[in-house]
Formats: structure tokens, C-alpha cells, sequence
């Protein structure tokens, strides 16, 4: 019999974005190979930085180099902020262009701007699932552009990772039919962007989640209703509540704080629970969250480019046969 003084076993385990990005690249891979046998050319993304930021120049290093990896093309255009809408404008109609990505933010203190740039891409080459179509049907639980021919619709890269994510980790009950399989879940999400935040909170609750999505303004809740009756998310905010009320109800907390002075306050988290962390920041304490999660996942960039890479390919897919790209916006 252990005494006191032997060291308890820690029981959390720590999943690192790489480990899971394997198997979604290999799946890439063989769907990327069936599609060059039929004749598809090899795929190029057009990738445009308009900005300093260390994560969005860190995140083109990585695009880059996972692209280059697994087979695909990938064109990094450096420009001024002010001429990336023409820059973005020439791409949508260049049929050499299968894809265009955007690094934001861009206008970091006009996020409006930066919305408008999102719908500047055309719907055929947004490989971010950011157009307003892609949006307006994730939101509304839609999963077909147009179901004849079926061309399937897009999901924004990040929290189609953070699904992908769940579902490595069994947090998604693969019994459960398809849109139920997070039923008697419980999931935070801190972060409401939407950019990430809360089309991921939309997405966790259209698949049966109880969500609760907290921003510097409170606490909304993202929930089908009782018994995940509705056929898509439903909003209400919670008055007074804040992310503490939150953590002690969750079975999943996801931080994506972008501030390095940002912490989850661990002695509130459940027993057990499941952690993620997208920010490019830590939103949690290494050492502190290993003693109370089962589960720890410290980034996520890597399972997103793999992603990126997949939606590709679904662009690509989407089209007709001997069909040019298209270039509407």
C-alpha cells in the first residue's frame, strides 16, 4: 500500500494539435490523391498577409509548410492593407487560384472593415467558410450549398477544428445520431468573435450542447431547448452570470483569449473536465490545469491547417465537372 509520501500519479493527459492533425492529413492525402487520378491539377491557395501580427505570421509559416508537405501549392502574398481588396478581387477571378485564405486581423480598430474584406473573397474560393452563405448556413444548421449536385457547405477553419478535436477525444457520443451527439454536454467557450467564438458555440449547440459563450460583455447561452428540440441554436443571455458561474456546470471549457495576461481560474474547473486552449496565447496554467483536467489540449494551430487543407479540397469538389472556377462574391 502507497503511504503518504508516494507521489500520485497524475491522471490528465496532454493531446497535442499535432497527434491529431495525423490522421485528418492523412485523410487529406488520400482524398487530394483520388482527385489527381481523376485529372484535378495539383491545388494552390493564395494566401494574403496584410498585417505584423506574430500568430497570423506564424500561422502562414505553418500553412506553408503543411501545405508544401502534403501536395498542395501555396502562394503567400505579402501586401498593403489598402490594396488587398483589389489584390483579393484579381485572385477570385484568377483560375490558377483554387482558394484564397486572409490573415486577420487587419483592421484591428475597424472590425467592420475586416468584415467586409471576408465577403470580398469569392464563395468558390473561400477556403475559410467566412462568406456570409457559409456563415448564414452554419448559423441556421444547413449543411448543402445545393443538395443537387450535393455540394456541401463550409465551416469556418478554427471551430471545425475544435470539432474535429472532440471528436478524436470521444466528447462527441458516436451513437447518438448525426446533430445529437453532443447531448448532455456542457460545454464554455471563452470567446464570442465571429471570427471563432461564437460560430463554435453555435456549432457545439446545433450538435446538442448546452454552451455557454462568455465575452468581456457576460454570459450567453447557446442551447436547441429542452431536450434539443429545435432544429437550431436558440440565444438568450444570462443576466449577472460570468465565466465563474460557468466553469464549475462545464464538461468542456475552451479558452481563446487573445492576451497573455488571461487566465481560467483552475480551482473552478469540474473535476475531470476537458481543456482546450485555441488562443495563441495560454489561456491556461500548465502545471494548475494538469491537476484538476482529465484531458488537456494546449493549441489547436496545426489541427485548424489541417482542416484548412480539407476544405480546400471541398471547394474544389464542389465544382462541376470541367467547370471554371466561379467568381462571385
Amino acid at each position: 500500500m502507497a503511504d503518504s509520501t508516494t507521489p500520485v500519479p497524475k491522471t490528465c493527459k496532454v493531446i497535442l494539435a499535432e497527434t491529431i492533425a495525423k490522421n485528418l492529413l492523412a485523410e487529406v492525402k488520400e482524398s487530394l490523391d483520388s482527385m489527381q487520378s481523376k485529372g484535378t491539377q495539383q491545388p494552390q491557395l493564395a494566401a494574403f498577409l496584410a498585417n505584423d501580427d506574430p500568430a497570423a505570421v506564424k500561422y502562414a509559416e505553418w500553412s506553408k509548410k503543411t501545405c508544401e508537405e502534403n501536395g498542395f501549392k501555396f502562394d503567400l502574398r505579402v501586401v498593403n492593407k489598402d490594396l488587398l481588396e483589389d489584390e483579393i478581387m484579381s485572385a477570385n477571378h484568377d483560375p490558377a487560384v483554387d482558394g484564397i485564405i486572409v490573415y486577420y486581423p487587419i483592421f484591428p480598430n475597424n472590425p467592420t472593415h475586416d468584415k467586409y474584406i471576408q465577403e470580398t473573397v469569392a464563395l468558390s474560393k473561400d477556403v475559410e467558410g467566412l462568406c456570409h452563405t457559409h456563415l448564414q448556413n452554419m448559423y441556421y444548421n444547413v449543411r448543402f450549398l445545393d443538395p443537387r449536385p450535393p455540394q456541401k457547405s463550409l465551416l469556418p477553419c478554427t471551430p471545425l477544428a475544435i470539432v474535429k478535436i472532440l471528436e478524436y477525444l470521444q466528447i462527441y457520443n458516436s451513437i447518438l445520431p448525426y446533430g445529437n451527439r453532443l447531448f448532455g454536454k456542457t460545454i464554455t467557450v471563452i470567446n464570442r468573435s465571429e471570427v471563432n467564438g461564437r460560430p463554435l458555440a453555435a456549432l457545439l449547440a446545433n450538435d446538442g450542447a448546452t454552451v455557454y459563450s462568455v465575452d468581456i460583455t457576460g454570459v450567453q447561452i447557446f442551447t436547441r431547448g429542452q431536450g434539443i428540440k429545435q432544429p437550431r441554436h436558440q440565444v438568450l443571455d444570462k443576466e449577472g452570470w460570468r465565466v465563474e458561474d460557468c466553469l464549475p456546470l462545464s464538461d468542456v471549457v475552451i479558452g481563446g483569449v487573445p492576451s497573455d495576461g488571461y487566465k481560467v481560474n483552475t480551482d473552478l474547473l469540474r473535476d475531470g473536465a476537458v481543456c482546450i486552449n485555441f488562443s495563441s496565447f495560454r489561456n491556461f496554467d500548465g502545471p494548475a490545469v494538469k491537476e484538476k483536467a482529465s484531458i488537456y489540449v494546449p493549441s489547436v494551430g496545426k489541427v485548424t491547417i489541417a482542416v484548412l487543407l480539407r476544405n480546400l479540397l471541398r471547394l474544389i469538389d464542389n465544382r462541376q465537372p470541367n467547370e471554371a472556377p466561379k467568381s462571385e462574391s
